[in-house]
């Protein structure tokens, strides 16, 4: 069986912004895949005043580390699209099957070398040279509706 869509975060360090994404993941139906270790702990109350009453909703996914993400979530090699402040390509452009991985990184890091190498990458386009880049939280929610624009109704 082929897992549903989802969004991946690779060692989050902040509760908030895992919280809200979770919250986004319950609106779009999308599967919340969490990568270990964590900044925080997962029952860490600003995880939860983020993602709201909606929180138990969400369909989490936890991890030991990427390899086990590959070995248990056994995402298709093409439905894993990472998104990257230099991305090769923009996520405006990109065709996302509907069994789509969003896979983002640490908020401070991003994501290693060795889960980037051989992969697809994405950027989220911004228009001002004054900002480096988006919140995770709001770059996830950007890439989620893109991926899904068209299944949306």
């Amino acid at each position: 069986m082929t897992p549903g869509p989802a969004l991946v975060l690779y060692q989050p360090e902040i509760p908030g912004n895992t919280g809200t994404i979770g919250r986004t993941c319950v609106a779009l139906d999308l599967d919340l895949c969490l990568i270990r270790p964590y900044g925080f702990e997962l029952s860490d109350k600003t995880v939860r005043r983020a993602g709201l009453d909606y929180w138990k909703h969400v369909r989490l996914h936890e991890f030991d580390d990427w390899d086990d993400f590959l070995a248990r979530r056994a995402p298709r090699p093409e439905s894993l699209f990472l998104l990257e402040e230099f991305g090769a390509e923009s996520a405006y452009d990109a065709d996302y099957p509907a069994d789509v991985h969003l896979v983002f990184g640490r908020e401070t890091t991003g994501l290693p070398p060795e889960v980037l190498a051989g992969r697809r990458t994405l950027r989220l386009p911004m228009r001002s040279p004054h900002i480096r880049s988006l919140n995770l939280a709001n770059a996830a929610t950007a890439a989620a509706y893109l991926a899904l624009r068209g299944r949306l109704d």
